[in-house]
């Protein structure tokens, strides 16, 4: 049986919304992921823009991939680092890290989308006090793949032989998948012990059930699906 979680929304200001899917009622978590959040899109003008200011995390490691737009990361440890669609910013807050995320300054003036991903990773035990690390991940380093009308990028862990160069403290799989319209995807019951499908853009059917688009449907286990 599958689980349709429709996610909450949140203006974070100048018209920003996040749609947070993880935690609700339905789902506490997806595997390690215990936060799922849809940024955008959203149309900052020149002058205005995303300004989350420096804030602590401890504990977890948050993951950010963008489909439009770019974010620039700072953070207490010496990092700096802009974001672009199709790249992995991977943040391990272990025993304490804390970061900011704003309007990169080459933007300033400039009006642009911004659009994309954010989750939010439980560490395991024995890592929950770890050093704190950044790791960047350019887009050409993402292993793509065509998997029936598909286009697969394998952002964390192994899918369909292909593996993500990023590391990840808690196993995990982390699929872009890139549907046309009409076009269609096996899911193999292997894929993972626990996963969810998060709809973009699009409404897509799955086992002849319609799913909205920005809805998140955590799958049954061990059930390939099309």
């Amino acid at each position: 049986m599958t689980t349709i979680i429709a996610p909450r929304v949140h203006d974070l200001g100048d018209g920003f919304l996040v749609r947070r899917a993880v935690p609700s009622i339905q789902a506490r978590s997806v595997g390690p992921f215990v936060f799922v959040d849809h940024m955008g899109p959203v149309v900052f003008e020149g002058g205005r823009g995303l300004d989350v200011r420096p804030h602590p995390h401890i504990g977890l490691s948050t993951l950010t991939y963008l489909c439009e737009g770019e974010i620039m990361h700072h953070d207490n440890r010496g990092y700096d680092q802009a974001i672009r669609p199709g790249e992995v910013n991977w943040m391990t807050a272990g025993k304490g890290i804390v970061h900011s995320e704003c309007r990169p300054q080459t933007l300033a003036q400039t009006s642009y989308v911004n659009h994309g991903i954010q989750l939010w990773a439980a560490l395991p035990v024995e890592a929950e006090e770890a050093e704190p690390s950044f790791v960047h991940t350019p887009a050409d380093a993402i292993p793509q793949l065509q998997v029936g009308d598909a286009t697969v990028r394998v952002l964390i862990g192994q899918a369909w032989g292909q593996q993500s160069p990023v590391v990840s403290l808690a196993p995990a799989l982390y699929l872009d998948i890139q549907l046309p319209a009409g076009g269609a995807l096996a899911l193999p019951a292997a894929l993972a012990q626990e996963a969810g499908l998060y709809t973009v853009d699009a409404a897509v059917t799955l086992d002849g059930v319609t799913l909205a688009a920005q809805t998140l449907t955590v799958l049954p286990t061990g059930h390939a699906m099309l």
